[in-house]
């Protein structure tokens, strides 16, 4: 995709963005090796980060397939609610990509 920036100002904001990220990330790895106790309410919202970024991640893919938001025969959608409770009853990772995958194929090709 052409932009009106020049090639050597885009490698320069994606030097620059690259460095702060990884200055953040180094800054909690040094921050916990350096604190011995961390506080209980710390540990308990960190608890929380994994599961808020893989929503954060996948959610959009569900609820928003083509761009544009569908609850009306979003096949994804209904095969994403299925598999979420299959894996909330039977705890089994393997059996929930295979609900969810069945539930996609018979809904999107009929079988």
């Amino acid at each position: 995709m052409p932009s009106e920036y020049a090639p050597t100002a885009v490698w320069v904001v994606i030097f620059i963005l690259g460095v702060a990220t990884f200055t953040i990330r180094v800054s909690f790895i040094s921050l916990f090796g350096v604190v011995e106790n961390i506080p209980d309410r710390v540990t308990h919202a960190l608890q929380f980060v994994p599961p808020a970024v893989f929503a954060a991640l996948a959610v959009p893919a569900f609820i928003a397939p083509s761009g544009s938001i569908e609850f009306i025969g979003n096949e994804r959608l209904i095969a994403g609610v299925i598999a979420t409770a299959i894996a909330w009853y039977i705890d089994d990772v393997f059996i929930t990509i295979i609900a969810g995958m069945l539930t996609l194929w018979i809904l999107r090709f009929g079988i």
